[in-house]
């Protein structure tokens, strides 16, 4: 088994809240991140698989790419994660979205398999989903 990740950047506003919450409950609960803020994302997908011998690719990475841009990251970069349809009713945080991203693209790699998609929304704030 070999894994093979490809990696995609994408810029996006949010806000975390609950709408059940008051107001006075949504600053204390996610503090900054009640307020309207962005971050640059680096999203992570590892793919796993055999090596197929007439191309030596497990999967094409560009092709991986171009599912990622097309499923996800071209709908939300330089747009507000709140808006994503994919995130519809879901607080639009970091673990919500590798959840949304790996429902989005699982069973668009033909024989590779999903194996983790892990989105960085800093250098220190890192999520990872392995599927359930």
């Amino acid at each position: 088994m070999v894994y093979v990740t490809r990696r995609v950047s994408f810029s996006s506003a949010h806000h975390l809240r609950n709408d059940g919450y008051d107001e006075e409950e949504n600053k204390r609960i996610f503090g900054k991140c009640a307020n309207t803020h962005g971050h640059n994302y680096e999203l992570e997908v590892t793919l796993k698989g055999e090596i197929d011998h007439s191309t030596g690719y497990v999967f094409d990475l560009k092709v991986l790419k171009d599912i990622l841009k097309r499923e996800f990251v071209d709908i939300a970069d330089h747009a507000s994660l709140n808006d994503v349809p994919a995130l519809k009713g879901l607080n639009p945080t970091a673990e919500n979205v590798v959840v949304a991203v790996w429902r989005l693209i699982e069973g668009k790699m033909g024989n590779a398999k999903l194996h983790s998609v892990k989105l960085y929304e800093t250098v220190n704030n890192i999520a990872e989903y392995r599927g359930e």
